[in-house]
């Protein structure tokens, strides 16, 4: 995808160093660039605290693993995104950030709970029903955490894996969902559970499900 879209969107940074935050961002900055984005990017949570100014972007990307939101922080996020402000992000810089937060994590669709056998191979099956998201993507394989996750049912799933694993044997044969998209409120939401360090953005189908699911998302 590439031209210019007119459209802004907002990167927030930051938390648990294992996730690479800058460098992912920057590589997500890329993308979106390359899709017609502006782009700003900021480094401290305060940047949530500015309803009015949230409400001028088309789409924010948090990338911040763990920490914690105040209560004013994420009302305020929670009101641009419902107000149709797009939300779309990846792995824990999305799906495990701000585990303290239960309104956030009613908007993003679901939390980390653990990756079993840690770092392994597994499959990525793409939902093909469609989709523009998936369409003309292929099936791929990964060496990276595989998330097991705790999921809203009222996703709309584009991609799942089937775990297999030996430190959670009770959970071998179970499909999770590995990317989705929602509404909340008027706002659209992504999430790719994929994208534990940049060299996985390197992936070709990796790269183009991120970007399609982050333009998809933005109003």
């Amino acid at each position: 995808m590439s031209g210019k879209s007119g459209k802004k969107a907002l990167i927030v940074s930051g938390g648990w160093d294992g996730h690479k935050p800058a460098e992912t961002s920057l590589v997500v900055e890329g993308f979106l660039r390359r899709s017609g984005f502006e782009v700003e990017n900021a480094t401290a949570l305060a940047v949530f605290g500015d309803d009015e100014r949230l409400k001028t972007f088309d789409l924010i990307v948090p990338n911040w693993t763990m920490g914690t939101l105040a209560e004013p922080q994420e009302k305020a996020l929670l009101e641009a995104v419902g107000s149709g402000v797009g939300l779309g992000g990846f792995h824990g810089g999305m799906g495990d950030a701000f585990r303290g937060q239960t309104g956030y994590q009613f908007m993003v669709g679901g939390q980390f709970v653990a990756h079993p056998d840690n770092h392994k191979d597994y499959v990525v099956n793409l939902v093909r029903n469609g989709d523009p998201l998936t369409e003309g993507l292929a099936d791929f394989t990964l060496h990276s955490e595989q998330y097991y996750m705790h999921v809203d049912p009222g996703n709309e799933v584009v991609a799942t894996t089937v775990f297999q694993t030996v430190g959670a044997p009770w959970v071998n044969g179970t499909v999770m969902p590995v990317a989705w998209k929602r509404k909340f409120g008027r706002g659209r939401v992504f999430y790719f559970s994929v994208g534990h360090e940049p060299s996985l953005f390197l992936v070709p189908e990796v790269r183009e499900l991120l970007t399609r699911g982050l333009v998809w998302a933005a109003r």
